[in-house]
Formats: C-alpha cells, sequence, structure tokens
C-alpha cells in the first residue's frame, strides 16, 4: 500500500448519556477502530445504521460534539487530529479533508448563487485571493466535475439531485485537499446518476492522487469503486481487506450475513420471488387500468419575459401513460428522478387530477367521480412512502398513527381499532405489540419505521397498494427484510403492488412485470425476465449498464 495519508489507531468514541451508558464504562459508539488510508486509494466502509460509520466520519473531521468522550489516536500525514489549535482545525477542514454530504440541498444556501458558494469558501480560506483569481479557480474546479461556466449565476434549486451532488464535489476539492471523505454520497440519486458522480469522484481521486473515504450501505457499489472495504458493527471493525477477498472470501459472521442479504437481491436466479405463481393474463377486467393518462403543467412567464414575448412552458410530466395491473401482481416501475413516476402515483390515486386521460379502478374511472366518491375508494388504495418518518406525525404513538385510517374511513370503534392495530403490529413484526404501541416514530429505527408505514397501509385492507421507493434508504439486511415481508403480506392479504423504484435490482427480486419510464412516458413494458435479459429500449439498456450486480462469480 502507498504511504499513509490518514492513520487511525483504537479509536473509540462514546456520547454523553448515551444508552447503556454508566460512570464505570460507557456505551461506546466507536470501540477499537484501527485503519489506514494511503495517498490514491479509495477505502469503503460499509455497515448497517447506527454501527458508527458516520460517527467515525465525524470524529475523523473533529466534529463531533464537546461532551463526547474519545480515545485513541487519529493522525494526518503524522500530525495529531486531537492536538490541532482553533485555526490550524479550520485550516485541516477544507484544506487537509474535504467532506461530501449525502443531501447537497440541506447543505447549500438557497438564497445564494453556485458562484457565490464557491467564493465564499475560497475567501474564508485563501483571502489573499483577488476575487478575479477566486473566480477563475472556481470555474476550472466546477469544470472539473462537468459543470459549465454558464450556471455560475444559478441557485441551487435551478439543479437536479446530481447536478447538485457535482457542486458538493466542487466545493470539496476547491482548496485541493488530500482526502475525500464521502458519506453516503449517492443515496437519493437514480443508477445512472450515481454511476455518473462516483465515476466523477474516483476518476478526480486518480488524477489528483487523493485518497478517498467511501461511507456507503450499498455494498455493491463499494464493491465496484473501492479498493478495499472496512466492515463495521456495532461500532467495531470486525473485517477490513481488498474488495475481492471480502466479496468472494469473507472472514466474519456478520460480513457473511450481510453479503447473504445483499446477495439475496441481487441473486441471478431465474425464477420468480413470490410464494404464489405470477398471474396469468385472463378474461377478468383488470385491477387498475390507467389510459392515455397526461399531467400537465404551465409555468407562466414573468412580468419582464411578457414583455419579451416569451410563451408560457409546458411542463409534460407524464405524458400519455397506459398500462394495466391485474389482481394479485406486483408491477414495477422504474425510471430516474423527473422522469414521471411519482407525479404518476398521485394521479393514479387522484391526490392531483390528471390533465386528461381515465384511471380505471375496479371497473371505475376515478377521473370522474366528486372528491368524496374518490375518498371512499381510498381505502382500497393506499400508499407507503419512501422515507416513513417524515409521512408519521411525530406527535402521535405508534398506535394512533395506524388507527387513524380506520377512524378516517369510519371502519371501527376505538376498542376494534386497538385490536386490530395490535394484530397489524404482529403481522409486521413488532413485537411485544403493547410496547411498540406506545412509541413514536422517533423512538424506531428505519426498519421499524417503514414497518409502521406498512401496517398503517394495509390496516383497511385495501386491494392496491402503491409503493413508492419504499426501501431506498434502509441497510442491505434490513432492505431484504422488509421486502420479504412485503412478500408475504401480498399472499397473506392478496395485495395488488405498483412498486415504484430506481433500484433495479429490487425491481428484478420483486417484481412479475416491470414499466420503464423516461421524460413522462412508458418506454417499455414486459415481464420482467423479458426486460433484464432482452432490453429493447436504448433508455432500458443505459439503465441496466448502470446498476452494480453485485454476484459471486468465480
Amino acid at each position: 500500500m502507498s504511504e499513509a495519508l490518514l492513520s487511525v489507531e483504537n479509536l473509540r468514541v462514546a456520547y454523553a448519556g448515551g444508552r447503556g451508558a454508566t460512570r464505570v464504562e460507557p456505551n461506546w459508539a466507536i470501540d477499537g477502530v484501527s485503519f489506514s488510508l494511503g495517498r490514491g486509494e479509495r477505502l469503503g466502509l460499509v455497515g448497517e445504521s447506527g454501527c458508527g460509520k458516520s460517527t467515525l466520519g465525524r470524529a475523523l473531521m473533529r466534529l463531533l460534539p464537546r461532551s463526547a468522550r474519545v480515545e485513541g489516536r487519529i493522525e494526518f500525514n503524522g500530525e495529531s487530529v486531537f492536538d490541532l489549535n482553533a485555526a490550524r482545525l479550520r485550516q485541516f477542514r477544507g484544506e487537509v479533508v474535504g467532506l461530501v454530504f449525502q443531501d447537497p440541498m440541506t447543505r447549500l444556501d438557497p438564497l445564494m448563487t453556485i458562484g457565490d458558494h464557491c467564493l465564499e469558501t475560497l475567501q474564508a480560506h485563501q483571502p489573499q485571493l483577488h476575487k478575479r483569481e477566486a473566480k477563475q479557480k472556481a470555474i476550472a474546479t466546477l469544470e472539473a466535475v462537468r459543470i459549465p461556466a454558464d450556471r455560475w449565476t444559478q441557485y441551487p434549486h435551478e439543479f437536479s439531485g446530481g447536478m447538485r451532488q457535482r457542486v458538493a464535489i466542487a466545493l470539496a476539492l476547491l482548496l485541493d485537499p488530500k482526502v475525500i471523505i464521502a458519506d453516503e454520497p449517492t443515496t437519493s440519486l437514480d443508477v445512472t446518476v450515481s454511476a455518473e458522480i462516483l465515476q466523477e469522484l474516483t476518476r478526480l481521486c486518480r488524477d489528483r492522487d487523493l485518497g478517498l473515504l467511501l461511507i456507503s450501505h450499498d455494498l455493491a457499489m463499494v464493491c465496484e469503486y473501492c479498493d478495499r472495504i472496512a466492515v463495521m458493527y456495532d461500532g467495531e471493525m470486525v473485517e477490513l481487506g481488498p474488495s475481492d477477498r471480502v466479496l468472494f472470501d469473507p472472514e466474519h459472521e456478520y460480513t457473511r450475513s450481510l453479503l447473504e442479504a445483499a446477495l439475496h437481491v441481487h441473486a441471478i436466479e431465474e425464477k420468480s420471488p413470490n410464494p404464489v405463481p405470477v398471474v396469468e393474463p385472463s378474461s377478468a377486467a383488470p385491477l387498475l387500468k390507467v389510459e392515455d393518462l397526461k399531467q400537465h403543467y404551465t409555468l407562466e412567464p414573468n412580468l419582464i419575459e411578457r414583455l419579451l414575448g416569451k410563451p408560457a412552458q409546458t411542463i409534460k410530466a407524464v405524458d400519455g401513460v397506459s398500462f394495466e395491473l391485474n389482481s394479485g401482481e406486483i408491477l414495477g416501475l422504474v425510471g430516474e428522478s423527473g422522469c414521471g413516476k411519482s407525479t404518476l402515483s398521485r394521479t393514479i390515486l387522484q391526490l392531483i387530477r390528471p390533465t386528461s386521460g381515465q384511471v380505471r379502478f375496479l371497473g371505475e374511472d376515478l377521473t370522474t367521480l366528486t372528491r368524496e366518491q374518490v375518498r371512499r375508494h381510498r381505502r382500497q388504495m393506499q400508499m407507503v412512502f419512501q422515507d416513513p418518518l417524515a409521512c408519521l406525525n411525530p406527535m402521535m404513538t405508534i398506535a394512533q398513527s395506524i388507527a387513524d385510517p380506520l377512524f378516517v374511513h369510519k371502519l371501527a370503534t376505538a376498542a376494534q381499532a386497538r385490536r386490530e392495530v395490535e394484530q397489524m403490529l404482529e403481522r409486521v413484526g413488532l413485537t411485544p405489540t403493547g410496547e411498540f404501541c406506545d412509541r413514536y416514530p422517533s423512538q424506531l429505527s428505519g426498519g421499524q419505521q417503514q414497518r409502521v408505514a406498512i401496517a398503517r397501509a394495509l390496516i383497511t385492507h385495501p386491494k392496491l397498494v402503491i409503493c413508492d421507493e419504499p426501501v431506498s434508504m434502509l441497510d442491505a439486511s434490513v432492505q431484504s427484510q422488509v421486502l420479504e415481508l412485503m412478500l408475504d403480506l401480498k399472499a397473506e392479504f392478496d395485495l395488488t403492488y405498483l412498486f415504484i423504484t430506481h433500484d433495479l435490482w429490487v425491481a428484478r427480486f420483486l417484481c412479475d412485470r416491470i414499466a420503464v419510464m423516461n421524460r413522462g412516458q412508458i418506454v417499455e413494458i414486459g415481464e420482467t425476465h423479458q426486460i433484464f435479459n432482452h432490453p429493447q429500449h436504448p433508455y432500458t439498456q443505459t439503465l441496466l449498464a448502470a446498476a452494480p450486480l453485485l454476484a459471486k462469480t468465480a
């Protein structure tokens, strides 16, 4: 390995008042972690939520709260990070180590242009630079991540998710750091954009001879882009080695379980994962039939644009979509952000009225119904969202959140609702039910929150469940558990799923058929094995080529 830029020795971190902490022995969030990172090396750090990955990243930047207890050593080029004074620490953050966050939108000021963000960073660290020189350097860095100079005056909201992440990488590179720490940099991005960002990031690290610490829960992605992999579990680094060795010959039991969970979803066997046979076409009417559905938005020009004669702009979010969904089927809807997937789901549910077209559910055209008539149908159509914490009321207990749809649709008394809630909690694996009933969403893990969201969607016994990226924020092991649960519940409750995802391997694992969306249209639809083995549309081929596949081949 090349000369070590970063060296960590027996690092231990405990938060004040952490669960299980005592005066005698604190509860260590990180316990005895040691590793090194060489110049030009790419190290992937993987593990489930709560294992200590992000705590380790914050410790490396000395961003832990003052009350945290820290033991061990962290050195960059032989210099102790814990011994840096305030001025040296400010220089260290940015000039020695650059940080790329998971969601750049939360780190970018919406009132500042991209150019202002760059100039502010440079002026804070290199005040001697003339503004013209600072702008030249910033434009060169932006162009290095393929952001053209003509976007200098634009604001964050005018950039796509992938372009905002490029801005975040540019800001991290502006001060010519020696190491980049990327904390889940592509979790919220589509497969094609993720591939572009990671190819860009690893290329820049190679060209500039930078060390890269890539923190992620995506094992397939880390295996593809990193030289070595470190696996964390319960605060400890349980395995560290070359990517190929960790993938093909894991030593620790937890690494093997992590691989097993990921490979379960990425499995290449050509068979239906469903516990019941795939529904064959029949003369029976489909449960859901969408015909030439359109959802167009008009952007009116501002005063100056009207004076210049600029016409209104039409955004075709959904543009002539047609498909059928049979009872008992799982139809996957895949495509990149902005292609219209979520808009289509909201239009099907009539949360937004379509510009034109028909949505036939149980033989009735929902687009012709009144708001009250649509509301009566909604007990038969439920939705599971991507971020359960964002759609669960933080002031309501778990029992109250799950029971709420029963009261909205007047399906149960308080006593009946409590019984049904406990039965549903037990069915989704949240036991003992009495303990979970009285908890609040913030007291649950991500996987437990998603189980609550599923229980809430199923409490009215719907026929159709629309799932909008329900496992994209979950770790591999939890993701596998939730997907298996959804299959079990489908069989037990005779459910039909419209499953929206940007993870092609999840779609292949779960779905009977797949529809591929691009720019508001379904460009290809067919049985899952056909889409993956013989994709017809160039866009489908591009998606499949960009998706990292975890496969243990000789």
